[in-house]
């Protein structure tokens, strides 16, 4: 009884080994209605084996059935990338090159107006720059030299002498003083001579100062007004930025950009024609301080030159009525 039993039990074993074993090779595929030769088509050739068999045949109905994956996009050249993307920047609709001559030849009409008036007053500003450093170069140079000349002179006819035919502030303070005392012969007061003398060299040098300051005024206003103007420009291009907003019936930036940066190149025109200038003002406002510091130097050097003259000439004077 024992043996029956454990012979049944084999026979179940082995049965049931047999049915995975044949369960596990792979059926082949039934052939397609649709791949069958038609009747009239000719049967083509079989290809050729390959040299090198594949590991492991795929059935002709698993590769049919399966479809072909994408393509990755990340194993397109670089290059292929670039050339497609260039065409389309350029192409882009609503864009334009925002170049600073680009933009000005864009603008309105009112905001070129106000930047060539900016370009102006900036060539003014430099203009004036370059001819007032020469001038004030020239003239610094020219009276230190004749303080120099006269600096060991004993009398305004020595110290003329001395200077020469040149045109100078110098010059005209020693004409001055030399003529207050021809008109004021015989006059024993030397206080109002001096007094006289010191109003008229007062005159000179307000007069020399008035015209080393010309030019400094115009710097002055355009340093002053400039940013306001460019300012103006800018709110001016603004307003029409945002009326061709409301017409297009679009807020795309590249549809608005050209329209603000259009308005925002006046305030930076604005800005370049009013920083040098006030720099420039500046610079002046010290170097004309020290050239009337050595106007007043020169003034005060006649006024020592005529007193000296007065004192002589008095002195003589009671000299010859003592004798």
């Amino acid at each position: 009884m024992f043996r029956t039993i454990l012979k049944a039990m084999t026979a179940l074993m082995m049965l049931s080994l047999a049915a995975s074993a044949s369960a596990q090779q792979p059926r082949p595929a039934a052939p397609a209605a649709s791949q069958a030769p038609a009747a009239n088509q000719p049967v083509q050739p079989a290809p050729m084996p390959s040299a090198v068999a594949p590991s492991s045949p795929v059935p002709a109905s698993a590769s049919a059935s399966q479809p072909t994956p994408p393509p990755n996009l990340a194993d397109v050249p670089a290059t292929a990338a670039d050339a497609t993307a260039r065409p389309l920047k350029s192409t882009t609709p609503g864009m334009r090159e925002l170049s600073p001559w680009s933009m000005f030849l864009a603008a309105d009409i009112i905001v070129k107006a106000v930047m060539v008036g900016l370009a102006f007053a900036s060539l003014v500003t430099w203009t004036v720059f370059v001819a007032k450093m020469i001038e004030l170069s020239f003239v610094r140079r020219k009276l230190r030299g004749a303080l120099a000349r006269i600096k060991d002179a004993r009398s305004l006819a020595e110290a003329q002498f001395s200077l020469g035919a040149k045109d100078s502030v110098l010059s005209a303070l020693l004409a001055a003083a030399m003529g207050e005392a021809r008109l004021s012969a015989g006059i024993s007061s030397d206080e109002g001579i001096k007094e006289r003398a010191a109003s008229k060299f007062a005159e000179i040098v307000r007069a020399e100062g008035r015209r080393i300051r010309t030019g400094m005024g115009l710097l002055a206003s355009i340093g002053a007004t400039s940013p306001f103007v460019g300012l103006f420009g800018t709110v001016w291009g603004i307003m029409n930025s945002f009326i061709g907003i409301s017409k297009s019936q679009t807020t795309n930036l590249a549809v608005v950009a050209p329209g603000i940066a259009e308005a925002l190149l006046a305030t930076a025109c604005g800005l370049v024609a009013a920083i040098p200038a006030v720099i420039i003002y500046n610079h002046f406002a010290r170097l004309t301080k020290g050239y009337l510091e050595l106007v007043g130097r020169s003034s005060g050097a006649a006024a020592r030159l005529l007193s000296r003259d007065l004192d002589r000439t008095h002195g003589s004077v009671h000299s010859r009525a003592a004798e």
